[in-house]
């Protein structure tokens, strides 16, 4: 069994475009459609805490993060550590109500697993979100961080994903969540086409599919954050990285030669060497392409997420940099 729609940098992933279009709409039409039938679409206080294993990863994992963020924790029964920190983490996951979902994961019983995530020692804790996996931390943590590691995890989840959580009603019977059929939204055609063409490689295929849906919606949050992240996919397709970094290192006033370098970087997922390698060409040069870098900067910060610590902290470096 092999994990899909991860992304160990959480950056540019072709599935987890996909998944991020998807995810709030899915959550958001499920509980929807579970209103329409009389029922709330909660859980169980005991549905936050669940048992997975390689085959059922697909599904509990992959499928539940387009709606509530996966904390992984793999842990073994030899493990003291894992003794430690696994009852912390199952009491957070029922503080928190909802907000995330933990899922074990006996590393004994599922080696494929801890190889696939690149697991060295436990105890170790990832997150998935919207097909995105993330490492947490490694090893036990104290109380403390591990509260402001969910926090920041769950902001992310929120403001980049639209993923707010799972309902939780004590009354619920576990294990008896709804699976509610999501209703078909106006452009739900046009970002399945631009996924299904993600799927398949066609890169022009989806930028148009994306552009459809915005020609009617120009602020769709979507289709913005699919045509940023497909339209950057297309510009480095077929570059030959060597000769881009080997051009840009000998020409560091080169607009042009240092847009590609910076493409080239955030698709490898150096988020920070993208947008430094920019504020710095901005500084570096003037006029059109001065204005050229500019724009590209902007275009890399919609591909990252508006909201990205990253990217609020690059807006304030482009500020200096320009005024």
């Amino acid at each position: 069994m092999q994990p899909r729609n991860m992304s160990m940098s959480g950056v540019v992933d072709l599935a987890a475009v996909k998944a991020a279009q998807e995810a709030k709409a899915k959550a958001e039409q499920a509980r929807a459609e579970a209103a329409r039938q009389g029922g709330t679409g909660a859980v169980s206080p005991a549905d936050l805490v669940i048992d997975v294993d390689e085959a059922g990863f697909e599904q509990d994992v992959l499928q539940r993060s387009a709606e509530v963020p996966v904390v992984i924790d793999f842990w073994a029964e030899w493990c003291q550590p894992c003794k430690q920190l696994s009852p912390v983490l199952e009491r957070l996951a029922v503080e928190y109500n909802g907000r995330f979902l933990l899922a074990k994961i006996d590393v004994d019983a599922n080696q494929m697993l801890m190889q696939q995530f690149g697991i060295q020692g436990i105890p170790a804790v990832f997150a998935v979100v919207a097909g995105q996996a993330l490492p947490l931390f490694q090893g036990v943590a104290g109380e403390q961080q591990i509260r402001e590691t969910l926090d920041q995890l769950v902001a992310v989840a929120e403001q980049r994903f639209g993923l707010t959580g799972l309902t939780v009603d004590p009354d619920a019977e576990p294990g008896g969540a709804p699976q509610a059929a999501a209703a078909e939204g106006p452009y739900d055609a046009a970002l399945n086409a631009a996924a299904q063409a993600l799927d398949a490689g066609d890169l022009g295929g989806a930028v148009q599919a994306y552009k459809n849906v915005l020609a009617d919606d120009p602020a769709h949050p979507e289709a913005k954050l699919g045509l940023a992240q497909a339209e950057l996919l297309q510009r480095v397709q077929g570059m030959d990285p060597q000769k881009v970094r080997q051009e840009a290192a000998e020409k560091p006033k080169d607009a042009r030669a240092q847009i590609a370098a910076a493409d080239l970087d955030l698709v490898g997922g150096h988020v920070e060497d993208a947008f430094g390698r920019l504020i710095e060409t901005v500084q570096r040069t003037a006029g059109d392409e001065r204005e050229a870098v500019r724009l590209r900067l902007l275009e890399l910060f919609e591909v990252v997420g508006q909201e990205d610590p990253r990217v609020v902290g690059a807006r304030r470096a482009l500020a200096r940099a320009l005024f």
